[in-house]
């Protein structure tokens, strides 16, 4: 019995891997959460197939600022990131690198439908809380 050649780094080896639905919606979900700043349980995921690629399609809320805090302090929309529609169009590059970068997957598009907004109760540079 002969002991077979160690792997090297990078070697590629015969047989094949799969990811499943389940996982690749998974880290989907989450990666939209982090980018539209909600929880991921609030995120719905669903794949089509794209002439061999992967289409992502999501529907999320997206976290926005206390609207009366805005009406105070107007800058506070471009410290929160920007409207929700440029917020929006940033969302998509960076869920589409990261799905792609962790699962190895390629994905032709990634279509957002913002299902509404959830109020950040996050905490201001100084400090405080938003309120």
């Amino acid at each position: 019995m002969t002991t077979p050649a160690p792997v090297m780094p990078g070697q590629a080896l015969g047989g094949h891997n799969r990811i499943s639905t389940q996982a690749l919606t998974s880290l989907a979900r989450v990666a939209a959460a982090q980018a539209l700043g909600v929880d991921a349980q609030d995120v719905r995921a669903d794949w089509t197939d794209d002439d061999g690629l992967l289409a992502l399609s999501l529907v999320a809320p997206i976290s926005i600022p206390p609207l009366q805090s805005v009406v105070l302090e107007p800058a506070r929309v471009q410290a929160a990131g920007g409207s929700v529609w440029d917020r929006t169009v940033r969302a998509k590059a960076t869920i589409l690198a990261t799905v792609s970068e962790l699962s190895g997957s390629r994905l032709s598009r990634v279509d957002i439908r913002i299902s509404g907004a959830r109020i950040s109760t996050a905490r201001t540079s100084a400090g405080g809380r938003v309120r």
